[in-house]
């Protein structure tokens, strides 16, 4: 279904990862009668198909993969690969997963056309990267957005060898020959790891992420799949590479790409941090930022593949697929595996003589499209396709041909190379047991090769827990003598060992329990024991933390968006609201073994840190909170309505709506009072220019988040945005941001006078309305419909003029000037402007 056809709302959900997007979504689609969830990997699928059907039943839940069909009579819901989705089927809520896939050079055609055409009765979400935000605005104008934010930090701390990784780490290489090497050498130096690929099947995907959650091993070694919203349990990030295979050539990843996989770190409200491990070069300090800050430059264009078939002739179905896209903003998608084989057999004498009707060609396209499981090479797949093409041509694929094929790949034994290829051969099988009418009997054979595929599933995963897990290493010891309890290591990640057990993690001054010893009632007290006996055997490292923290220089300490203070890849403390709104107060995240002097010696650097970052940033305004609160008659002292205004910019973090002040009369000896501080009155608001650079902006942004004790706290505007549709940040937030909310559109201060500076100029030159609305529209980076919207808030409107074009005309404001006695009692400074 077209975009233009559907009434329904259309909304995009966008963030980073870590933000509840897809359990958001879930739960909005099973809100309704009926839904449909696209996802991007099978393994995914499976995951979430699982989870719904806790939650309905399975008589109520569809599963729809390329090789996977459940469908049961009485389905509402349905979960499905995004290549797998029955759009044929309505549905009242549509959703579709990493929708930024739209960019990718070999899969980005079908999101694209989900986007395009994919659409739910009553709502559609589509979920990802903000980096789409422009690209879906463009296509979908009329698409609600809501921004999420990600709930918990994501730090970098650099690089690490594999031996001094941190426990609860993922691995991430890029082919299974680096997942597999890194394994070994994990299992030798660390114990043992859980192995993830993209090619897995789900149950021995599912086998081994067991182990890993479980605690039966502490490491995961992974390719990028990890990257598409497979949750575990993993606090660390660490990149063996930075470069990997796109179809055609190696190329280093993308930032958001990185992004993407680094923030796996640190599930819901736990913080996360990622590196570089082995020979992958650190990151340069450009690309740490973005991923840390989550700022990715936005998708410009979109893959595109014609989806309106000609099926009249092979040479037209040719033609067809080799369309140019319709629009700017498309370019067309490279050849896929379906087109290439399909290229490849239309030159073949026998694939012609038979692809002459309608039909028979549809069914060639049909079988090219059988997904390339065996990765051997093109020649190799086309030949495969050819011989289902020709058997379906005849009839059915015949039983003894598949008996035979499944027959030879139904063997158990072998290594982790033999059984992996078994697992991607028996895949082609059973998507054709999958397709209506390719069998006689789908059900047998659907049945036979998912038993198959079990088989080898379990054989493999024992195969990569023999090779790649030493459990004599990674079970810990539950039982030590008590003369054993003092031997403490600690490790450099963090890790802290008694008599060679790992008892829990230290991170800056807080010791992490490690859960797997604090099980039963048992457990918890053989944990309380081991806590003491760890602190007691920690005591001097807090010390010597303690005097380095004391003596560490500035850019050794960091503030997050979210109000923490990091320092040596750990939190030490978090801001809280202080006696003012510029004056937040620090409290520590150290355990009570820090103490005396050396805790005395940590908060008083870290405050001073604060004290000397918020001075860096905010000078300006601390300025005008001096000047108001200099003693009258002194020679700093400000005029009792100047202070007042001073005043109330410190407590409104450096900001005023105009129509909010009770301002005197004669307002000129007010402006050159301050006029010194870098204050602006402008037409709207009073504010500081100094103020909306991004460091002094994200500042105060963050300053009114603690001093509101915001729960969550949003994340600061882009820097160098001056324009944005809002999405779920509070006004008052925007506006210690630099930003006026004008028709549900945050524009930052500076740009809503130069937008009224163009406006009187229009006027003033006779510049005709529709002239000058593109110059409008583009100082807004907005639609005409909406630029026309925010001119229509600020009381310009479009006015007719009789022969001659329409001109730009701005409604009189009707204020009523408050009574004397009024302004005395209601002003919040009526002391300070001396009333009585």
């Amino acid at each position: 279904m077209h975009p233009q056809h559907s009434p329904a709302k259309v909304t995009a959900i966008l963030g980073p990862t870590n933000t509840g997007k897809t359990f958001f979504a879930i739960e909005r689609m099973l809100a309704h009668k009926s839904g449909m969830i696209g996802l991007p990997l099978r393994l995914l699928a499976r995951e979430v198909y699982d989870k719904i059907v806790r939650l309905k039943g399975a008589n109520e839940v569809a599963l729809i993969t390329g090789e996977e069909k459940i469908v049961p009579k009485a389905a509402r819901f349905f979960v499905c690969t995004v290549e797998a989705m029955p759009l044929e089927i309505p549905v009242a809520c549509l959703v579709v997963d990493e929708i930024q896939l739209c960019a990718d050079p070999e899969r980005g055609h079908v999101f694209t056309d989900r986007l395009l055409h994919a659409r739910g009765q009553e709502e559609t979400l589509f979920l990802g990267s903000d980096t789409m935000r422009g690209a879906i605005q463009r296509f979908i104008p009329k698409t609600w957005f809501t921004v999420r934010p990600r709930f918990s930090d994501l730090a970098y701390t650099g690089p690490k060898k594999l031996t001094r990784l941190p426990r609860r780490s993922a691995v991430v290489g890029f082919s299974a020959e680096d997942v597999y090497g890194i394994a070994e050498i994990v299992r030798r130096q660390r114990g043992g790891a859980a192995v993830v690929l993209g090619a897995l099947s789900p149950r021995t995907r599912n086998a081994q992420v067991a182990l890993y959650q479980s605690g039966d091993v502490d490491f995961l070694v992974a390719t990028d799949a990890i990257g598409m919203g497979i949750n575990m349990d993993v606090d660390h990030v660490a990149f063996a590479g930075h470069e990997k295979f796109d179809g055609r050539g190696f190329r280093a990843l993308r930032a958001d790409e990185t992004g993407q996989i680094a923030g796996r770190a640190g599930r819901y409200m736990n913080d996360g941090t990622f590196g570089v491990t082995g020979e992958c070069e650190p990151f340069d300090n450009e690309l740490v930022g973005r991923i840390e800050s989550h700022r990715y430059d936005p998708v410009k264009v979109l893959q595109w593949r014609n989806a309106t078939l000609d099926f009249e002739s092979l040479p037209r179905l040719l033609d067809s697929l080799d369309a140019p896209p319709p629009e700017r903003g498309l370019a067309r998608a490279r050849p896929a595996s379906d087109a290439i084989a399909l290229t490849h057999l239309a030159r073949e004498a026998d694939i012609q003589a038979l692809a002459t009707s309608r039909d028979a060609v549809r069914r060639l396209w049909e079988v090219c499209q059988l997904p390339d499981f065996r990765k051997l090479s093109s020649d190799e797949h086309a030949r495969m396709i050819r011989t289902i093409y020709l058997y379906l041509m005849a009839g059915h694929i015949p039983d003894d041909w598949m008996g035979r094929q499944i027959a030879r790949l139904d063997i158990a034994e072998g290594d982790v190379a033999t059984l992996s290829g078994r697992l991607a051969q028996i895949r082609t099988f059973t998507y054709a047991a999958h397709r209506a009418h390719w069998t006689r009997d789908t059900a047998h054979w659907q049945g036979e090769t998912r038993a198959v595929e079990d088989r080898l599933s379990d054989a493999l995963h024992e195969r990569l827990t023999q090779r790649f897990i030493d459990r004599r290493t990674s079970v810990l010891m539950k039982h030590l003598r008590e003369e054993e309890i003092a031997d403490v290591r600690l490790d450099e990640s963090g890790g802290v060992a008694i008599g060679g057990e790992l008892i829990g993690r230290l991170d800056g001054f807080h010791f992490t329990p490690d859960p797997r010893g604090t099980g039963d009632s048992n457990g918890l007290i053989h944990g309380r024991t081991l806590r003491t006996a760890a602190m007691r055997g920690l005591e001097s490292e807090f010390l010597s933390r303690a005097e380095r923290l004391s003596r560490a220089q500035d850019a050794e300490i960091t503030l997050s968006e979210h109000g923490k203070l990091w320092w040596d890849g750990a939190i030490v403390a978090r801001l809280t609201a202080g006696a003012a709104p510029l004056s937040p107060r620090l409290e520590l995240i150290a355990d009570e073994w820090l103490k005396g002097a050396a805790r005395q010696s940590v908060q008083t650097r870290l405050d001073a840190w604060l004290e000397v970052r918020i001075a860096a940033r905010l000078e300006p305004l601390l300025a005008l909170a001096r000047a108001a609160q200099a003693k009258v008659g002194s020679a700093a002292a400000l005029s009792p309505a100047a202070r007042g205004v001073a005043h109330q910019l410190a407590e409104n973090f450096g900001s005023l709506n105009r129509t909010a002040l009770d301002l005197p009369d004669k307002l000129g000896p007010v402006i050159r009072s301050l006029r010194p501080f870098g204050l602006w009155f402008g037409r709207r608001h009073v504010y500081l220019p100094r103020l909306l650079r991004p460091d002094a902006a994200s500042l105060l942004a963050l300053l009114w988040g603690v001093w509101t004790k915001q729960s969550q706290l949003p994340g600061p505007p882009a820097p160098g945005l001056t324009s944005f549709a809002r999405g779920a940040e509070p006004e008052e937030f925007l506006g210690a941001a630099g930003f006026a909310l004008i028709a549900g559109r945050a524009i930052r201060y500076d740009m809503l006078e130069r937008l009224e500076d163009e406006l009187e100029k229009a006027v003033a030159g006779g510049t005709g309305a529709e002239a000058s609305l593109p110059r409008l529209v583009s100082l807004l980076g907005t639609g005409n419909d909406e630029g026309k919207a925010v001119l229509a808030a600020l009381g310009w409107r479009s006015v007719a003029v009789t022969g001659a074009p329409a001109v730009w005309r701005k409604a009189r404001e009707k204020r009523r000037k408050p009574r004397p006695e009024a302004r005395r009692r209601d002003s919040p400074f009526a002391a300070l402007l001396g009333a009585k």
